[in-house]
């Protein structure tokens, strides 16, 4: 029954039928054809309720018996098919935008909500598309004379609704209650956190709230925390990186840093990273800003900068509890840099985030921040830059062969490449889903030489490629060559990578 779920599902019985009677009976309707009413149902108050709902139908009953799990799933799928943030604006005609519910129990399933005020539909409508389309955030923003809601959807921001201005505030408002935020603050900054349930599925939102000179803007960051954490292998790392981060992790001191843009998976990496060690032997602490999954023997702090809770006075506060490792979420001043190494120096394994544009300008990057030069070159082991690549959609993916402006970017050109044509399973754009690219650098006495003697990130660059580091965009190449990404998404992260080799 589960493998074909959504041929069970009859759409316009189940629109007729309220979920909370659905999930209370724990019952499943099917058909209500030919006089006669099919369900599913696990326990004797369902078998009950199925009777009980054919007599107010005028219809026979014929129910079936099957696990409560599968009636759950199909409850939960079937809901999740129903509507989406077009359909609710459809309703909205000759309503009145000017209040917005004040109330919302949380957390509380969000597909429950279906009969309630329009801008609470709307916005339950609009998180639960985004959470079906796989989207890590939903912007809402405001111009001069248009609302505009987009998804990023794989690192791509679609536009998914254009509302009619008038309901900015009441939106806005209505984000600002779920999240716990001052409705009454509309010129100052805003950041919250909404925890609710769709489907069965505990998500985590992440809400920031700017002023701007067209009013309120609000980015919604998506969190499933069912969704589980990615293991070191599955990141898109290649065997050999694989093996000697796993090496790395094993030392019992020094600093490995992630680097990469906001958004660029590097917490996922760091998370990943700390499940290889092991936990009933070592302690582990960590302090991020936010903490996105909880790690199960790991010690999470959670920053927090109104009551003075730093990333610099968090580790300081760590190095008294006895750590063998320690996460910080990212490297953001001279204070906690410093800290971090003054840990790395004294026997701990530190790991930790900095933005930077590839390895070798992390070290820059730290010189910079007038970090000692001898205190880099000691403390450092390695730097792990990362991206993130949409993969090609198995479903319509196809063979085809280089064009010459393609073939220029190789060494070797490969007899064939790989894309998407476009299908129903990936809307058209060909990719679902993404990997990583790496570039990892090994800190070496020829490169601690480097480091004390000032040298620019292209010496240093330079030096690291000619004993075998593969760089962000060899990388990506090579996952053309796999079939796993097209050119086109390699060039649109890593350009300037293949600019400066």
């Amino acid at each position: 029954m589960t493998s074909d779920i959504e041929s069970l599902i009859n759409p316009a019985l189940i629109k007729s039928l309220p979920l909370p009677f659905l999930k209370g009976n724990e019952i499943f309707p099917i058909s209500a054809d030919g006089g006669v009413l099919k369900a599913f149902y696990c326990n004797e108050n369902g078998l009950f309720a199925i009777k009980e709902l054919s007599k107010r139908m005028n219809l026979k009953p014929e129910p079936a018996i099957t696990d409560r799990k599968n009636i759950i799933d199909l409850i939960n799928k079937a809901y999740s098919l129903l509507g989406n943030p077009q359909d609710v604006m459809d309703t909205f005609e000759d309503t009145d935008f000017t209040s917005v519910a004040t109330e919302f129990e949380s957390p509380k399933d969000i597909l429950e909500l279906t009969e309630e005020a329009p801008i609470i539909r709307l916005l339950n409508a609009l998180i639960q598309q985004a959470i079906k389309d796989r989207a890590s955030d939903i912007h809402i923003e405001p111009y001069e004379t248009e609302l505009e809601v987009r998804f990023r959807i794989d690192g791509i921001l679609t536009k998914v609704l254009t509302p009619p201005k008038i309901i900015k505030d009441a939106l806005i408002s209505r984000v600002k209650i779920m999240a716990g935020l001052d409705i009454a603050e509309k010129r100052l900054p805003q950041d919250g956190r909404i925890r609710l349930l769709s489907g069965g599925r505990d998500i985590d939102i992440r809400v920031s709230i700017v002023p701007t000179s067209h009013g309120e803007r609000a980015v919604l960051r998506l969190l499933d925390r069912q969704q589980g954490l990615k293991g070191l292998w599955e990141l898109g790392l290649s065997d050999t990186n694989c093996k000697i981060l796993e090496d790395l992790i094993k030392r019992p001191n020094g600093i490995i840093l992630v680097t990469g843009p906001t958004g660029s998976g590097k917490t996922t990496t760091l998370y990943a990273l700390l499940n290889r060690i092991e936990k009933d032997i070592k302690n582990i602490i960590t302090v991020e800003d936010p903490i996105e999954y909880q790690l199960k023997g790991v010690g999470q702090i959670q920053v927090n900068p109104r009551i003075g809770l730093t990333f610099a006075s968090g580790l300081r506060s760590i190095l008294r509890q006895d750590p063998d490792v320690i996460m910080v979420g990212e490297i953001r001043d001279l204070e906690t840099a410093e800290i971090a190494i003054q840990a790395s120096l004294t026997g701990h394994l530190v790991f930790s985030t900095l933005h930077t544009n590839d390895s070798a300008s992390t070290i820059t990057r730290l010189l910079d921040m007038n970090i000692e030069p001898f205190l880099i070159a000691s403390s450092l082991t390695a730097v792990l830059a990362q991206r993130l690549v949409r993969t090609i959609c198995p479903s319509c993916k196809q063979q085809y062969a280089p064009m010459i402006e393609e073939i220029r970017y190789f060494d070797e050109a490969p007899p064939l490449l790989y894309k998407g044509k476009g299908c129903n399973a990936c809307k058209m754009t060909g990719y679902i889903g993404r990997t990583g690219i790496f570039e990892l650098l090994l800190i070496d006495n020829e490169l601690r030489r480097l480091i004390t003697s000032h040298k620019d990130a292209n010496t240093i660059k330079e030096y690291c490629v000619s004993v075998g580091m593969v760089t962000l965009f060899q990388d990506g190449l090579d996952k053309v060559r796999q079939g796993v990404t097209t050119l086109e998404e390699v060039l649109r992260v890593s350009l300037r990578d293949y600019v400066e080799v």
